[in-house]
C-alpha cells in the first residue's frame, strides 16, 4: 500500500498568508514540505541563511521559504519576516493535524460511570474509563486507554493522548495537552521507618495542572502529602519528566527530558530546566533561573542567572572551574617538574650540610682533645704531694 501524494502549488500553499511575496512561478507543483536536511526532489524547504542556498539547489527542491531573495536561486522563493511561521502552514497543508476532535462521540467500549459529567462537543475513544463525580470539559479529545479516576475534574479544550493515567481529584484546566503514558497524581515516595519497617505517609493531596500546560510523554507528576502538587500556567514538560510530591513549578517554565524534581521543590516563572537536571527536596529557584544539562541543585538559586556543573554554581565560577580541569594533565606535568626540581636543591642542600660536617668534625675532635689535656693539667696542678707522718 502506498500514500497517495498530494500535489499542491505555491499559489495555494501560501493563500491566505499576509506579508508573503512568492519571487518566481507561483504555479509550480510540490510535493511535500521538508527541513533542507531532508528535503528531496519536488520539495518545498526552508532556508533560515542566505549561505544554505547551494544545499538547496543540491536537494532538487522547487521551492524555498526564505527571509529575503537569493540571487542564485533559480527556483521558486518564498520571502516572509516570518520563515518559521509561514513554513509551519505549509507543511500543515501536507499533514495536516487539529488540536480539536473531528467529531463529537462515546465509544461503545468505553466505561463512564453514570455520575460522571461528559462537556458538549467531546470525543471519548474505545476502552476509556471515567470514574464516579468526575468531570469532562467541553471539546476535549480522551484518546485510546485513557483512565480517569474519580472525582477527577478535565477543563475545555483539552487532548489527553493514549494510555493516560489521571488519578482522583486531580485539577486539569483549559487547553492542556498530556501525551501517552504520563501518570497524573499517583502516590509521592514518602514513608517513615516504624519498628524497622517502611511505611508509606499520608498521600491525600492532588495535582493541579493549570491552564495551556503542555505534558510530554511518559511523565510522572506525583499528588501532594496534603495538599496540592501545582504546574504554572504555560510551563512546557518534555518527555520523561519525574515531579515529586509538594511541588510547585512557576509559570511558563520548560523542564526538558529526564529532569528530577524531588519533593518541595519551588520553582519561580519563566525557569529553564536543561536535560537531566536533578534538584535536591525543598530546593527553590528564582525567576527567569537557567540551570544547566546534567546539573545538580542541592541548594536554593537566585533568579536571573546561569548555573552548571553538579553541585551546581553560577555559569561565572563554572566556567572557571571547567577552565581549571581542562589544565589538569598540564598542571600535573608542571607539578611533577617541580617536584623534581625540589628533590635535586634538596639533594644538594644536604651534600653541602654533610661536607660542612665532615670538615668541621677533625677541628672539633682536636678542639677536644685539647680541652681535655688542658683540663687534666689543671687537676694535675691542684694535687697536693703525699707525705708520710712524722714516727
Amino acid at each position: 500500500m502506498t500514500n497517495e501524494i498530494i500535489r499542491q502549488s505555491v499559489g495555494e500553499l501560501v493563500h491566505g498568508l499576509d506579508q508573503v511575496v512568492v519571487i518566481g512561478d507561483s504555479g509550480v507543483f510540490c510535493v511535500d514540505a521538508l527541513p533542507l536536511r531532508d528535503s528531496r526532489t519536488g520539495c518545498v524547504t526552508l532556508i533560515d541563511a542566505p549561505a544554505r542556498a547551494p544545499l538547496a539547489v543540491r536537494s532538487g527542491a522547487v521551492a524555498v521559504v526564505t527571509t529575503e531573495p537569493i540571487e542564485s536561486l533559480a527556483c521558486t522563493q518564498i520571502v516572509a519576516k516570518d520563515i518559521h511561521a509561514v513554513f509551519t502552514h505549509i507543511v500543515s497543508r501536507f499533514r495536516p493535524r487539529s488540536d480539536a476532535p473531528a467529531y463529537a462521540s462515546i465509544h461503545s467500549s468505553a466505561q463512564i460511570d453514570p455520575t460522571a459529567t461528559i462537556g458538549s462537543g467531546t470525543r471519548i475513544d474505545a476502552g476509556v474509563v471515567v470514574g464516579a463525580g468526575s468531570v469532562i470539559g467541553d471539546d476535549c479529545h480522551l484518546m485510546p486507554g485513557v483512565v480517569v479516576m474519580e472525582h477527577a475534574t478535565i477543563g475545555n479544550d483539552c487532548r489527553i493522548f493514549p494510555n493516560v493515567v489521571i488519578y482522583e481529584h486531580s485539577r486539569i484546566d483549559n487547553h492542556v495537552r498530556i501525551h501517552a503514558g504520563a501518570v497524573i497524581g499517583a502516590d509521592g515516595f514518602g514513608y517513615r521507618q516504624v519498628e524497622g519497617r517502611h511505611v508509606s505517609t499520608a498521600q491525600l493531596g492532588y495535582v493541579h495542572i493549570e491552564s495551556h500546560v503542555d505534558v510530554g510523554a511518559n511523565v510522572t507528576i506525583d499528588r501532594g502529602t496534603y495538599g496540592v502538587t501545582r504546574i504554572g500556567e504555560g510551563t512546557k514538560i518534555d518527555n520523561l519528566v519525574m515531579i515529586a510530591h509538594n511541588c510547585h513549578i512557576g509559570r511558563h517554565n520548560l523542564l526538558c527530558s529526564q529532569v528530577g524534581i524531588a519533593g518541595s521543590c519551588q520553582t519561580g516563572d519563566y525557569v529553564v530546566l536543561a536535560g537531566q537536571v536533578g534538584l535536591a527536596d525543598h530546593v527553590s529557584l528564582g525567576d527567569h533561573a537557567v540551570v544547566g544539562a546534567q546539573a545538580g541543585v542541592m541548594e536554593n538559586l537566585a533568579g536571573d542567572q546561569v548555573y552548571l556543573g553538579s553541585p551546581a554554581t553560577s555559569q561565572r565560577d563554572q566556567m572557571q572551574i571547567m577552565a581549571v580541569q581542562r589544565r589538569l594533565p598540564e598542571i600535573r606535568r608542571e607539578v611533577k617538574t617541580l617536584r623534581r626540581e625540589l628533590d635535586a636543591v634538596q639533594k644538594a642542600q644536604a651534600e653541602v650540610t654533610r661536607q660542612s660536617h665532615a670538615i668541621d668534625e677533625p677541628a672539633a675532635q682536636e678542639s677536644q682533645q685539647s680541652a681535655s689535656a688542658d683540663e687534666h693539667a689543671e687537676d694535675h696542678q691542684r694535687c697536693i704531694p703525699f707525705r708520710r707522718p712524722a714516727a
